[in-house]
């Protein structure tokens, strides 16, 4: 056990892409904050791993655990969701993390990468949220934070099967926060910029490949992107996501908060 903040003490999130980058670094906030967390993905040595490594933040009452899912699979969705409510209680806290980025000219995006992008980055979020919606509304209370991306508020070059379902997220997000405005649940989204994640390496491989750049370059090059020349941490994301989850955040709902630095300045 570890020294928390009780903030979130009796509530249980559930974490889609929970097993490394920022989904682990949400995890282990809302561990932070006293909340029970299922981490949900869809490797199981990832998610064990993730586990063993946040065993020792989980605050006195609360519990961790995983549950595997295709999120873009809904009797997949259905089933996590039963098990983790068995395990650990209603969710009540839903972060809707789980993504994939991939990129193309779009001369060059056939229907299949276009619809592999809506169905990780925006179906699943649809889903997984029909999934967790009857808990909340039967408690009267709850939250959901969709890691959406600054690609769901401005476009860029070569991404734009990714900048469509990111859009489409925060989309949801507005329409949905409307829904559940007077029934105590809010719905927000948090936009990161370029982050320290495995899709950020990715870019960076790719750029390597296809220009010739050094890693080194390649990074500099995403860096500069956002005004203070670096890249967002994940941790940093995280925090963002607790505050949302926080009882005293009830007011703030159907917003995009960007997290970049500077890059995007929503209005």
């Amino acid at each position: 056990m570890t020294m928390v903040d009780a903030t979130l003490a009796g509530k249980h999130a559930l974490v889609t892409g929970g097993g490394r980058g920022i989904g682990a670094a949400i995890a282990r906030r809302l561990l932070a904050d006293g909340a029970s967390v299922t981490l949900l993905g869809r490797d199981a040595a990832t998610l064990d791993a993730t586990v063993a490594a946040l065993r020792a933040q989980v605050a006195e009452g609360a519990a961790l655990g995983a549950v595997r899912a295709d999120i873009t699979d809904a009797a997949s969705v259905a089933d996590a969701f039963a098990g983790a409510t068995l395990a650990r209680g209603a969710i009540t806290l839903l972060v809707n993390n789980a993504g994939q980025a991939h990129s193309a000219p779009f001369g060059k995006t056939d229907l299949a990468l276009w619809q592999r992008m809506l169905d990780v980055n925006l179906t699943g979020t649809f889903l997984c949220t029909q999934a967790a919606l009857p808990a909340m509304l039967a408690d009267g209370w709850g939250r959901i934070v969709n890691v959406a991306s600054t690609a769901g508020l401005t476009g860029y070059g070569y991404v734009s099967a990714y900048c469509a379902a990111k859009h489409g997220v925060i989309g949801l997000t507005r329409a949905l926060a409307l829904e559940l405005a007077a029934k105590g649940i809010t719905v927000n989204a948090v936009c990161p910029g370029y982050t320290e994640t495995d899709i950020v390496r990715d870019a960076v491989a790719n750029i390597v490949g296809k220009t010739g750049r050094t890693e080194a370059q390649a990074r500099a090059e995403l860096a500069a992107r956002n005004p203070q020349r670096r890249l967002v941490q994940p941790d940093e994301v995280a925090d963002a996501v607790a505050w949302l989850c926080r009882p005293s955040a009830s007011a703030i709902t159907g917003q995009s908060l960007p997290v970049a630095g500077g890059e995007v300045m929503a209005g």
